[in-house]
């Protein structure tokens, strides 16, 4: 489910583009792969977030992303896959799912919704984009050579340094992290069926697009990623709207906005330290 920092937490010694090469060279063949090759490459990348990107740990907020995670993806046809739902400790507006049920969400996204729904249609989101296997088409396009960097800059604000444009150059993949827009559509009707699935009101998902928005003419540095993965257009957000409205009305009524839990969390988030600012690249 945006830049005025960049979440790239590097060790001693290790440069923002020695990551990206890392990652490029951690890259699988994408030939006909099976669900439990899949599932490998997804754990063997959020290995590589654990150890690149700061990660909030606060058990609250996470016992409650992992729970409303687990909420919308044990209705899908996917409810198998080992799901993970973890929060990236970054102020910029993202979200992102890896092959196999890995979904990673922005600390900064949540901090912008107001209730319940709009978190579960991000993340109910990005869970369509598991259970539709984007990822891995894209992986199987590539021939597997690409997709550290097409993670990378999907996750982070630093490929639009000027460093990092060389090296994405070199690897040859300047933007396979942008899903095409009918893969978006696909997530996006997704994304519908799975809230409403899981008895919350789908209409969290194009309130969502809409503050996206809003913000990127208020607050454009925090949103530019999330723009550069999910293109978001107002005919984007009236298509989801009708899908929202297709809704059966007698269901629709039972359907939850928000809870307690949610508005729990999101205090519990606000008290712990600022997220950590990592200088722009030159």
């Amino acid at each position: 489910m945006g830049a005025a920092t960049h979440p790239v937490v590097t060790r001693p010694g290790q440069s923002a583009l020695g990551a990206v090469a890392l990652l490029l060279l951690l890259g699988a063949a994408g030939c006909g792969i099976s669900e439990e090759r899949e599932i490998a490459l997804g754990r063997g990348k959020a290995d590589e977030i654990a150890a690149t990107l700061p990660l909030v740990t606060d058990s609250v907020v996470d016992a409650y992303v992992q729970e409303l995670g687990m909420r919308l993806a044990r209705g899908t046809s996917r409810a198998s896959l080992p799901w993970h739902f973890a929060v990236v400790d970054s102020k910029e507006i993202n979200a992102f799912a890896l092959p196999g049920g890995f979904v990673y969400v922005n600390r900064g996204l949540i901090e912008h919704t107001s209730q319940m729904d709009e978190l579960a249609g991000v993340l109910g989101h990005e869970i369509g984009h598991i259970v539709r296997r984007h990822s891995v088409q894209q992986l199987k396009r590539s021939g597997g050579t690409r997709i550290g960097i097409a993670l990378f800059c999907s996750l982070t604000s630093f490929c639009d340094s000027h460093t990092a444009q060389i090296a994405i150059d070199l690897g040859g993949a300047a933007w396979l992290a942008r899903h095409s827009r009918a893969a978006e559509a696909e997530a996006d009707s997704e994304a519908v069926a799975n809230t409403v699935r899981a008895g919350v009101n789908p209409e969290g998902i194009p309130a969502m697009f809409q503050t996206m928005l809003t913000m990127r003419s208020s607050e454009p540095g925090l949103v530019q990623t999330f723009f550069g993965s999910h293109p978001v257009e107002e005919d984007r957000i009236a298509t989801t709207r009708r899908l929202v409205e297709s809704v059966d009305p007698s269901i629709g009524r039972t359907l939850e906005r928000d809870e307690a839990d949610f508005q729990t969390m999101k205090s519990r988030l606000a008290s712990l330290p600022k997220s950590p600012e990592v200088p722009r690249l030159p």
